[in-house]
């Protein structure tokens, strides 16, 4: 039997990853509560020493050896209150009276007497002659035959009870050293919105604002995803995990890349809009090492591993400058930037492009200038070079070199005529005077 219990035990140590010294302290600690509950009182100190091997069990009663004293019927010692009251009758100037009374509650702290953890010596003595001030006094009280069926529930009830927080202060303490990193986990299900991942030890949460929308989770996909934070609640850690957080994007890339994990290469900044496109400035104090390139990769390699792990999200990698002009150009490619003209009290810069330029700075529904402005931390305007007008709507067709002109001689013929306002551009071989003449009479 005792060979039985010790295998449940490291069993159970090594399903739930915790030392076996913690569950025979915690086994322990159930018993003396079972004890104390069927067949001690409250006013004892128990302690319990279990042999797993030969399943002995015994019981001590473990005190602190002090002073004779004179108690009160609420366990004060008596004279502690008259020179509380002697010292609350001196009058101390103000702003010493709070430390005054804290002083007096201190010392009436130390002279309560505690029969749970203390006893008296001269008691102590009548039990152990040799008895000295300070002393742990230990009795062995006896275990009665009847500790065993209503005991041993108690202890199984607390067993399971403080097994599970050990479990759950070796998971806490695990996922929280990796709080920051990525993590490979498996979808499990959907509820009420969140998205529950199977990391390992742990069901960790992806709550809605850390999804992307144009993914889709489906039970038994995996993913990588980044530990956003591990807190510790109710029903035990609680790990949150992120598809949309911007580190997502940096640990991938410190991930793919050696020479941003040993230094080379650093990254100054990121700026994302989840499953559509990225932002990354990066930049290097070697001389011999290409930033973009290195992040790039052979035949683009690298961010390419980078762009599936993501989902097919595009990245602009562009080289990060000191000099905020040059920065923001950098920041607004593939679009080529003229000029641009800072505003340092308002933390904004306007950036001058040719038209053929303008909708490409811009982006498509703005999103170019807007991750450039968050790459940069500057509020960017996207206005025409000088000496070019603003750009007007494309052409609905390819046009031939003349006919422009000619298409506008002959609107504002039409106009003039009060014509219809839409003229075709290739109406030179509508008349065809050759056909004419055909008809003789």
């Amino acid at each position: 039997m005792s060979k039985e219990v010790l295998q449940a035990i490291k069993a159970i140590c090594d399903e739930k990853h915790i030392s076996v010294e913690s569950v025979l302290s915690t086994i322990e600690q159930a018993l003396a509560a079972a004890f104390r509950k069927d067949f001690g009182n409250r006013m004892q100190n128990l302690k319990v020493d279990f042999n797993p091997e030969t399943m002995a069990i015994k019981v001590y009663d473990v005190k602190t050896v002090v002073e004779d004293q004179e108690l009160d019927e609420e366990g004060n010692v008596i004279g502690a209150e008259g020179e509380t009251i002697e010292k609350t009758e001196e009058k101390p100037e103000e702003k010493k009276e709070g430390q005054a009374s804290a002083a007096i509650e201190g010392e009436e702290e130390e002279e309560r007497f505690n029969p749970k953890t203390q006893i008296m010596i001269s008691q102590a003595r009548e039990i152990k002659p040799g008895a000295e001030l300070g002393e742990e006094l230990v009795q062995e009280l006896e275990v009665p035959g009847e500790f065993g069926r209503m005991a041993a529930q108690t202890a199984k009830q607390v067993i399971i009870q403080r097994l599970r927080e050990a479990e759950r202060e070796v998971v806490f303490n695990e996922y929280k050293d990796k709080e920051g990193t990525l993590i490979n986990g498996t979808i499990q299900r959907i509820e009420a919105g969140n998205v529950l991942v199977d990391i390992g030890q742990a069901t960790a949460i992806m709550p809605p604002s850390e999804q992307v929308r144009s993914e889709h989770y489906s039970s038994g996909s995996q993913l990588r995803f980044f530990i956003k934070s591990v807190a510790t609640s109710s029903r035990g850690p609680e790990v949150i995990v992120s598809r949309s957080a911007r580190e997502l994007v940096r640990r991938l890339f410190e991930m793919e890349v050696p020479e941003i994990a040993d230094g080379a290469v650093l990254i100054k900044s990121i700026a994302r809009e989840p499953g559509s496109r990225s932002k990354i400035a990066v930049t290097t104090s070697a001389d011999n090492v290409d930033p973009v390139g290195s992040c790039v990769g052979q035949r683009g390699t690298r961010v390419q591993f980078i762009i599936n792990e993501l989902g097919g999200e595009k990245i602009d990698i562009i080289e990060w400058d000191a000099d905020d002009i040059q920065f923001i150009k950098n920041a607004l490619s593939p679009a080529k930037v003229a000029d641009v003209a800072l505003h340092e009290e308002a933390r904004t810069a306007e950036a001058f492009v040719a038209a053929d330029q303008f909708s490409l700075a811009i982006g498509k529904q703005g999103q170019n200038v807007r991750l450039a402005s968050s790459l940069t931390g500057w509020r960017i305007d996207i206005k025409p070079a000088q000496g070019v007008a603003a750009p007007e709507a494309p052409a609905k067709g390819p046009q031939e070199p003349g006919a422009p002109e000619e298409a506008g001689k002959k609107e504002e013929a039409a106009r003039s005529n009060g014509e219809a306002e839409h003229v075709e551009v290739p109406k030179p071989e509508v008349p065809k005077p050759k056909e004419e003449p055909t008809s003789d009479t």
